[in-house]
């Protein structure tokens, strides 16, 4: 079983956080629950979760990306998601996240989106 591997790094004023890997219980759920709480300790306001190399999310991993969208959105940062992988976005459409969470395929207008929201 693969483990999650998680890259950080900005672009501008906006962090983009790269997953790769599984977004399950155990594994990438803990792990996205530490980077989120590192990141809005170190106030950035502007997120942008990159699921375009998560290869399956499972309910905990669905938990704490919503975690991580409520927690962001306490101390006034926002969070978006870039290009999940489609048995993501299916996963996402099923649990009826996506109305909630803004989602781009294109990094750059998902860059541009943070400067007008």
């Amino acid at each position: 079983m693969a483990a999650m591997k998680v890259d950080v790094r900005h672009v501008e004023d906006v962090i983009i956080v790269d997953l790769e890997g599984r977004l399950v219980m155990g594994v990438g759920d803990e792990l996205l629950r530490d980077v989120m709480n590192e990141l809005v300790a170190e106030d950035w306001k502007k997120i942008l979760l990159n699921l375009r190399k998560v290869n399956i999310i499972d309910s905990s991993g669905i938990g704490e990306v919503v975690s991580s969208w409520k927690l962001a959105g306490r101390f006034g940062a926002s969070v978006k998601l870039l290009r999940p992988a489609p048995q993501v976005e299916r996963t996402l459409k099923l649990t009826q996240l996506l109305p909630l969470l803004e989602v781009y395929e294109d990094e750059g207008e998902a860059i541009a989106s943070f400067q007008t929201s």
